[in-house]
């Protein structure tokens, strides 16, 4: 037993019905946040602990998928679709205690727009262009063409208090918002904990006192604490420790369709990967299926640009030409675009077991049609500079996905999109992904967004690699854990943890 978890132990005092105790949660993550600023994280390990535990935004997304109202309690939307009126949630407050009201949610949306803040979230906010304050718990957004997922896109932006509008520092480490649980402590390399908002705005929320997010690199470290009971949820854990802990006694395995995804990213301004013969030649040097089976225990799809799970949006993996192996097709691409093999190249890769074992097995398949591929094996911080710097030939990681095919497509391929670090541009993508985001049409919608799946599919700066299970272990001491598809641990308010 760790000491975090017997001091909160011995100080568990409240009796819940059922004979459970709202004491403290221990969750264990193989590592380190790179930081807790909701604007500015990308990484895994910072969004599960920020995102819906810490910060809210006006929206939310609940475990269907669906837009659920949040900071915001109702809206409203002009007929033509230019304007959306926000009416806020009275008594709200930020864990420092000041007041939550509409001029923080301008400073927020404004925030994310800076370009000196630099948020990757900003291509989902681009469309609004006037914020009015009407009055503290009303805010209009005026926006300059219909914006189809403006609802969706704002589930994703936490409201932060006015004060950091310009402040690109302080929220790292400290951050402040108004979910269900706040910001204690931050223990370099051992623990971050977060204590029980006793303000939260949901009656009865949370029914935990404390949370603490621990730090365990070993995997088998993690899979002794969940089975002894130590940690109470091992989040988003790879298929390895899926398949290992699945029938373990006093242990579940909870699992659903994942809406991220693992890839290989490719500089497009760097040669040979500015070519679109040579991306698509990536593609069909690729087995997704022997990747799946080797690297992720059989524990996954073939990937397209959209996660199966957006039934309504995500087109099936057959369809693309250049997902059939097909070595000497690729070496003719390689050849007609100029390239001479042996190509060598590197590869980031992200500091994560599946992410691991991807790499290796790309890097085999990659060989046989004459391209070399060295593994950088970073950490974390490291990863995550390299990527926003565009600092690489190729890389292999893992992105969440979105409800809506907008909020990935249009930061992450739009010329100069927020995310867009593979510095690929091309008009045709531009226009469908502008008109994508102004048609209000369902039917007209998914016809863009099929011919967006398309094309980037083999000639785009992404090889989607697989969508795999999202799994999650619970001890059985935790009741009321819900997993969500988007990874979040939006359900640790209902929780409480048995004696």
């Amino acid at each position: 037993m760790t000491l975090r978890t017997l001091a909160a132990a011995l100080g568990a005092t409240t009796m819940l019905a059922g004979g459970a105790f709202a004491a403290t949660l221990d969750i264990a993550i193989d590592s380190s946040p790179a930081g807790l600023d909701p604007h500015l994280i990308t990484a895994f390990n910072s969004v599960v602990i920020v995102q819906d535990n810490i910060y809210e935004g006006l929206t939310g997304v609940d475990k269907d998928l669906a837009i659920v109202p949040r900071l915001a309690e109702s809206w409203e939307v002009s007929q033509d679709g230019l304007t959306y009126t926000f009416k806020l949630r009275e008594g709200v407050t930020f864990h420092d205690g000041s007041a939550m009201d509409a001029e923080d949610v301008a400073a927020s949306i404004r925030r994310v727009q800076s370009e000196a803040i630099a948020s990757p979230l900003a291509s989902r906010v681009t469309p609004i262009t006037g914020i009015e304050v009407v009055d503290p718990t009303t805010v209009v957004f005026t926006l300059d063409a219909p914006f189809a997922p403006i609802l969706s896109s704002l589930s994703s932006i936490a409201i932060v208090p006015a004060e950091f509008e310009t402040d690109a520092e302080a929220l790292q480490q400290a951050p402040v918002g108004t979910g269900p649980f706040k910001f204690a402590e931050w223990q370099p390399n051992g623990f971050i904990s977060l204590d029980k908002n006793e303000d939260y705005h949901v009656e009865g929320q949370p029914a935990l006192d404390e949370v603490v997010f621990n730090f365990v690199p070993e995997a088998a470290t993690r899979q002794v604490g969940i089975t002894s009971g130590e940690y109470g949820l091992l989040p988003g854990i790879d298929p390895a420790t899926a398949l290992q802990l699945q029938g373990q006694p006093g242990v579940t395995v909870q699992e659903t369709r994942d809406i991220s995804y693992t890839l290989v990213g490719m500089n497009a301004s760097r040669e040979p990967f500015d070519d679109p013969r040579v991306r698509t030649a990536i593609n069909m040097l690729l087995n997704r299926q022997e990747i799946i089976d080797g690297a992720l225990f059989g524990m996954g799809v073939p990937a397209g640009p959209l996660s199966p799970a957006l039934v309504n949006w995500a087109l099936e993996p057959s369809e693309y030409a250049c997902y059939t192996t097909d070595v000497e097709g690729a070496k003719a691409l390689l050849e007609e675009a100029g390239v001479e093999t042996p190509l060598q190249v590197t590869m980031n890769v992200l500091p994560r077991q599946d992410t691991r074992d991807i790499a290796q097995v790309v890097q085999q398949q990659l060989a046989a049609g004459g391209i070399e591929v060295e593994l950088l094996n970073q950490e974390i911080g490291q990863f995550v500079q390299d990527w926003r710097n565009s600092n690489f030939d190729l890389f292999v990681s893992a992105n969440g996905g979105s409800p809506d095919p907008d909020e990935y497509f249009y930061r992450t391929f739009y010329g100069g999109g927020s995310t867009n670090v593979f510095k690929y541009d091309d008009d045709e993508i531009d226009a469908w992904l502008d008109e994508g985001r102004t048609t209000t049409d369902q039917a007209e919608r998914k016809e863009i967004y099929d011919n967006v799946q398309r094309k980037l599919a083999c000639e785009g700066p992404v090889a989607h690699i697989a969508y795999g299970s999202l799994n999650t272990a619970v001890n059985e001491k935790v009741e009321g854990f819900d997993i969500y598809p988007n990874g979040r641990l939006t359900s640790l308010v209902n929780v409480t943890v048995a004696e």
